[in-house]
Formats: structure tokens, sequence, C-alpha cells
């Protein structure tokens, strides 16, 4: 039961108090006891890590590391807590949707963002968007409704009535992010939507620095309200001199081909291919809090679909590259300033497109905000009406690899294909309107003769007023220190609703590009209808998922919880309840079960006591030979079921009873010994990282540790619902020769050699019961004893052997002891670990 309940043995205190307690309550107290205590949330939080599939790294062929186990936290925080189940499904379902959504309840919502995420060279954002609302769709359809819905993706489902549409429709709920469909390849970015998760320390000094920004604000807005009377029409080129750019690239000099130079606007420009970038100038990257502007002399021949003209980055938007840029879409011209494309970005896009086949002025200018609504476009020295494209810049777009403009072409991207581009300007600071007219008419200050006060004014501020650029440069410091904090947050992929996200559509023939017909998101046809009254978003499925008339959201709950207590389910394939699944073996039991599950509140550990108080649950795994005849497969529940403990149990079993186990609760993922030898060996920790439970430990999607996998541990690749139960020899060489196995085993040698000194006989019975929660019988102590004796005067033939044996590990030996004494007992504690009562419930 305590394996059960907590997935960790007993230890043997806690079994001499029960079998010393006469009392008729000691065993209810008993399940009390365990399920209060903190290591229960672990034991469960494992079961639903499956079916999340909840890994360490993105997976794929690169399969980076992701920092996503604060949510892994929140599963176990709440589990202890005793979540109600139906809010437990809500909150990781919609989370940010609830009223008054907190950090932790956002948190919950990464559940959805669990999937693998891709950046091999050649991915298709848009193919693998779609692959993240297709996992999304099933993890969720399994976990919570045990339907198999990726089989009618392409099709409607053969055996079950669910639809084409029925899947596209549940999808839609799904879809409705601001997200990418690869991730970073450059930079250690989290995909967006984030959630930022600031500590204590961090949020204070956030919140005293948006204060001070934000008075910062208000100053420069004070200054130029104070200024209005000061500003004057200039008469002259001479009243007004042309700003000095910080660098200038004229293409005035060679250039290398396949680009070629041509007569330009100003001497020579440059004639782009669309394939070879052309480096214009070092420098020219700007952080977030940094105000600048862009000038550049284009020529167009065509209306080009996407064409990059300058740029600040390492590739294409859509490999997560950062900086800032200037493009043409649609012909139009596009703006932007980039940490992560399109979640965490601000760009603003011309709402015509420039003249073709002559020489147009362009220019940006962004003034430091963070805000979309700071960055302006211009055409021929004017200011044209743009859209804005994204307006959600959290963190810094500086690449610290990138140290240069470029013009032309880019990485992975679609160049400006026989474009012109000559005098490309760049200036650290936002230009005023009316110097953007007068770079643009090469002097002259016509422009100022129509210009309007606002105009004037913003001229007069930006260059001119003294006292105006100190405000600016007080805001900017104010900026960078609280910008500069926020980058330090630590951040978790979430769900978030984005409201410009385009309709949902059917995949015909489940292909991303084959679009069908628009649908809208809802719930499979055959089950009740959501309510006509309420959105249909996340937070309407989420209701929908937990409401009493849905019949099958208790019921798979109720049927995951007891094959967790009991091994096997009612219904044996416990992510298929319908036709093609195994039917359940008590009906009425579960649906008995699955109502008072809901009328309890969706209570979890009422639920999990009633399991285990119940006379089932009590039966002996032992029985005669004429009921296994009758029922081999204990479906009819007349004896307790016999089954391997899973992989994480059986290495936090040795670590507990050899006392090496460190029992703290949470943190990062560390890694043990085991990661050194996976598939993809990584460096493991050292101190207690080695000694946490496998809860914790790093899982790497494209390489779990073997200690696990050879146990049958899941590679978490897709939501599983339950395990395979194999036997091969695999499995007893890794508790024979494990280094994590052999340090306990040879720890917990030294502790019953302490204690038990020169008794023979009390060794072993204290390591079997150590191991067992038994006592051995006489014949077991007698073959224990005798191997004890053997493996003694062996290794004290073979010192060096023994020596070996007994540095197997970091944990440092306890040197008092005798080294052949201690190594023989650890070779009789691999036997016990190895023995059917140490591996096997019963």
């Amino acid at each position: 039961m305590s394996f059960d309940l907590t997935g960790l043995p007993p230890t043997l205190s806690e079994i001499d108090l029960f079998l010393k307690d006469d009392s008729p309550d000691a065993y209810e107290r008993a399940v009390d006891r365990l399920l209060a205590s903190p290591h229960f949330g672990e034991r469960f939080a494992s079961l639903w890590l499956d079916a999340a599939r909840y890994s360490d790294t993105y997976g794929y062929q690169r399969d980076e590391d992701r920092r996503v186990w604060p949510w892994r936290d929140w599963v176990v925080s709440v589990l202890n807590k005793n979540i109600a189940y139906d809010e437990f499904l809500r909150l990781q379902l919609a989370g940010d949707l609830i009223a008054s959504p907190t950090k932790e309840s956002i948190l919950a919502t990464a559940f959805n963002r669990l999937h693998g995420q891709n950046t091999e060279g050649g991915s298709i954002p848009a193919e693998f968007r779609m692959e993240h609302v297709a996992d999304r769709t099933q993890t969720v359809a399994t976990s919570m409704l045990g339907l198999t819905m990726e089989c009618c993706r392409c099709h409607d489902h053969k055996y079950d009535p669910l639809s084409l549409k029925d899947y596209y429709a549940l999808s839609a709920f799904f879809d409705k992010i601001d997200e990418n469909g690869i991730i970073s390849f450059f930079t250690p970015t989290t995909p967006p939507p984030t959630l930022k998760m600031p500590s204590d320390k961090q949020q204070a000094r956030i919140t005293r620095l948006c204060q001070a920004v934000t008075e910062a604000e208000q100053g420069v807005a004070r200054v130029a309200s104070q200024q209005k009377d000061r500003v004057r029409r200039p008469s002259s080129s001479a009243d007004w001199p042309l700003p000095k750019p910080t660098a200038v690239a004229s293409f005035d000099a060679h250039v290398a081909p396949p680009n070629q130079l041509v007569e330009g606007r100003h001497g020579s420009a440059v004639r782009l291919t669309g394939d070879d970038e052309l480096a214009a100038f070092k420098g020219g990257s700007f952080d977030r809090e940094d105000p600048y502007s862009l000038c550049v002399w284009v020529r167009a021949d065509q209306k080009h679909e996407r064409a990059v003209i300058v740029h600040a980055t390492r590739a294409a938007l859509d490999s997560g590259s950062r900086g800032h840029e200037l493009i043409l879409e649609d012909g139009r011209l596009s703006a932007s300033l980039t940490h992560f494309w399109p979640g965490d970005a601000i760009r603003v896009r011309a709402v015509s497109p420039i003249p073709l086949d002559h020489w147009v002025h362009v220019a940006v200018t962004y003034d430091g905000s963070s805000r979309a609504e700071g960055m302006r476009l211009y055409v021929d020295g004017g200011l044209v009406s743009t859209e804005v494209v994204r307006d959600c810049l959290t963190r810094s777009p500086v690449d610290p690899e990138v140290n240069r403009i470029a013009v032309g072409a880019r990485y992975r991207d679609r160049g400006f294909t026989g474009g012109e581009v000559d005098e490309l300007l760049l200036y650290d600071r936002r230009l005023s309107a009316l110097e953007i007219s007068a770079i643009a008419g090469e002097g002259s200050v016509d422009g100022a003769a129509a210009a309007t006060t606002d105009e004037l004014l913003e001229h007069y501020l930006l260059t001119q007023c003294d006292e105006y650029a100190r405000a600016l440069e007080r805001l900017r410091d104010r900026r960078h220190e609280l910008f500069a904090v926020e980058n330090t947050v630590d951040d978790i992929m979430v769900m978030r609703q984005f409201p410009g996200a385009e309709p949902s559509r059917i995949r015909l023939r489940g292909a991303y590009d084959q679009l069908g017909d628009v649908v809208e998101p809802n719930t499979p046809a055959f089950l009740p209808a959501l309510p006509d009254s309420t959105p249909a978003d996340r937070l309407a499925l989420a209701k929908w998922m937990v409401d009493p008339m849905n019949p099958l959201t208790s019921r798979v709950a109720v049927n995951r919880f007891w094959q967790a207590v009991f091994g096997e389910g009612f219904v044996r394939t416990p992510g298929d309840f319908g036709a093609q699944g195994d039917p359940p073996s008590h009906p009425d039991l579960l649906d008995y079960l699955a109502v008072d599950f809901v009328e309890s509140g969706w209570n979890i550990k009422k639920l999990i006591k009633q399991m285990v108080l119940s006379e089932t649950y009590q039966r002996s795994t032992h029985t005669d030979a004429e009921s296994i005849a009758i029922d081999p497969e204990n479906r009819l529940l007349g004896r307790s079921t016999r089954r391997r403990w899973p992989a994480e149990m059986l290495r936090d079993n040795a670590l507990a009873v050899s006392g090496l186990l460190v029992m703290s609760v949470g943190g990062p993922p560390v890694r043990p010994y085991e990661v050194e030898v996976s598939f993809s060996p990584a460096p493991r920790q050292t101190g207690e990282g080695l000694y946490r439970r496998s809860l914790y430990t790093y899982f790497k999607r494209s390489a779990p540790v073997p200690v696990l996998t050879a146990f049958d541990a899941p590679d978490r690749s897709v939501c599983r619902m339950s395990r395979e139960q194999t036997q091969s020899p695999m499995q007893a060489l890794v508790l024979l020769n494990g280094t994590q196995f052999v340090e306990a085993a040879r720890v917990s040698a030294e502790s019953a050699v302490s204690e038990c000194g020169a008794d023979r006989a009390a060794v072993v019975e204290r390591l079997f019961r150590l191991y067992t929660s038994q006592r051995p019988s006489s014949d077991e102590l007698g073959v224990l004893t005798e191997l004890l004796d053997r493996q003694r005067d062996h290794f004290r033939e073979r010192g060096d052997d023994a020596r070996a044996l007994l540095s197997v590990g970091d944990r440092k030996r306890d040197e008092q002891l005798e080294v052949a004494q201690v190594a023989a007992a650890t070779i009789v504690t691999q036997v016990i670990m190895n023995c059917d009562k140490c591996v096997t419930r019963q």
C-alpha cells in the first residue's frame, strides 16, 4: 500500500508500529497517513506525466533542453492539496481564460505545450504548427475522454462515431494561440506564448523599476508640454542641418558578384540577386530600449510577395532569429523588432504597396518603447498609414552573434530579387518626421512650410531641446534597467488566446496545406453539445469536459485511478473506450464509482481511499490452482494482482531503503549516473542530484535513461495511459550492474554490517526486511546466509575485487568495516534486489 499511494517503501519502524497496532481503525489510519504524505503527489504525478507526454527536451533530431519542470511541480503540488479533479482538468485546459487568472492557473496550461517541437533544416512552420494542434487534440481526447481521435484526422473513424469534422472541430479549440511551427534554431528562446516566472526578489525589482519607467515617461511628456511655445518654423536649410548618420553604405565601391553595381539615385547603386546577402556595415543591432532610424533608397521592379531589403538578423524569423528588419510583404513595407516570431515581437506594415520602377525613399523610426505605436514607416518623406501586425515585445531582440546590417537577402528567406538599393543611412536615435522629409528631399526644407504644429514641436524636441534630450536619456536608462531584469526572468510555454487567429479549417486527408471547409470549435457530435450561451473557446470546452452530463470524463478518470491501485483498470485499454477497446470487466461498479466521484466533488483522495479500504484491494495475491484455472487473468478480482513495480519505484526503493534518497519535493530536473550511458550521453551531477526521486530525473525524449526504459518507461513522445509489462534478462542486468543499484546495495550492506556486526543471520534478515518488507523464511534465510559466507571467503582471497565493488558510486565507504564482510553483504543485497518479492507487488 505504501508503494501504491506514495511510490516509496515503508520504513521498518512504520511496519513494526502497524503490526503492533491492534485497534480496528489501524489500517484506515495508515491509509490516511499515506494520503497526507507529500510523496502522494509525486506518485500520482508520475502517472499524469505519462499522459501529458512530459519531457525536459523538445524532441526530434536536436532534442534540446526546455524548461517545463515548473508545470511538473505544479502537478505534484495540487495533487498533494487534493485539488478537485474537475478543477485539475479545467485549469490545464483553460487556466488562462478563467475569471481573474493567476500565474498558477496560467502555468497549468503548459499541459498543452508539452508536445515535441522541431527545428530541423527544411522544417515547414505551417506543417509543424498543425502537428502541435493535432498533438493537443489527440492528447486531450485520449487522456480525458478515452477516445482515439487520431484515427479520424484523415477520414471518418472506422469503428467509433467520430467524423473527420469532429476531429477538426475539436482541434479548433487548440489552434487559437500565436505560435510558430518550429522553435529557435540559433538561440535558447522559449517559444511564445510564455509565462514569466520571476522570483520574489526579481518581482520586487520589476515592480520598482516599472514605477520608475512610468515616472520617466511622465517626465518626458511634461517637458514636451512645457516647450510648445518655443517652436519656430525654419526659413532655410541653414537653419535646419541634416542629421549626421551613425553609419552609411553608399554602394559606390566595388560590389562582389553576382550582385552588381548599376546607376543609382546618388552615383552607383546595387542590383540584388535575392540570393546573395550584401553586408552593408558593421554594428546596427539595437535593443528594445534603443531608439533608431534607418533610411534607404529602393527601386522595386515587381510586386514582391516577400522580399528582404535590410536586416540585422541571422536568418529568417521562422527559425527563431532575433533582430530588426525592413522587408516587403505583398509589395508593402513591413518593419519589425523581434525576439521570437510571432509571439514576442512588434511589427507594423504599410497599408499600401510602394510604387514600382522608380526610386523611392524609405525610412523606419523606432522610439525605444517596446510598443508597435513607437515604430513608424515613411515613403518619400511622408508618414504612411500602417497596420499593427504584432505588438508584444517582452524580451531582448539582440542576437549577440549578429554585428552587422545586411542588404538584399537572408539565410532561409526570400531576397529582394531584381531590386535595387542605394544610400543606406543608420541613426542611433529617432528622427523627426521633418528630418525624414528633409533627407528624402535631399536637404530641402520645403516640407517645413506645410508642417503641422505637432510636427514642428516633435522636430524641436528631438533636435534642439537639451532638456528633452536629458529626459529621453533618463527614460532610456530606466527602461534599460527594467528590461535587463526582465531578460533574466525564467519563463515557460503556456496557452494564450490570440484574437487575430485565422479561422480553423478541415485539412483534407490530414495534410496541413490541403484546406477544406471552415469549422467552428465544437465537441464530438455523439456526445452532449456545448451550451449555446457561451463562447466556443477552451474555457467552454473545459466546462463541458467536466459537466456531469459528459459520460466519459469521470469514467476515464476512475478507470485510470483503479489501474494505478489495482494494476489493471476495469477497461484494460484506458486510452480507448471505443468499439475497439476492451469492454469493462465490471461496468456497474465503474458507473457507480464514476457517479460517486462526481458527487463527491471530484475528490481524488476520497476515491483512492475508497479503493484501498475495499476488501478487494486487501486480498492476497496467493490463491489456489482452481481459482487460477477459472480466472487466469484475474478479471473477476478474486485475488490481488501480481505485477512488477514500475521503473521509478524500483530505483526509488533502492535509494530509499539504503538511506541515499533525497526526499525534497520539486525543483529542476537532475542528472543521476544513468544519463551518462543513455543513447545521447549527458554529464551527470554530483551530490544530491544523484539521489533524487526518479520523477525528477532529466527526461530526454530521444534518449530516456536506460534504467527506466529497461523497465518499460515510455519515451513520452505521445500520450500514454498505461505501460507495457515486459520481462527480459536486461532488467536483471540493470539491477545487478547499474551504478545506482550497486551503490545502494553496498550502502545498505554497510548499514546492516555496522548495526548487526558479526551476526550473519541478523545481517541477512535486516537486508531482506529492508528490501521486501517481510521477514525471510527459514529456507530463504539459510540460502542467503550460506551465500554471505561464500562471498565473504571469496572476497577475503580477492581483496582488490572487494575494494573495486565498494568503490562504485560517489558515496564514500565506511573504512572502519571489514572490506570482505561488506562486499559479501553487498552481493547478498543485490540478490535480494533481484528476487521476486522485491520487484513484484504481492
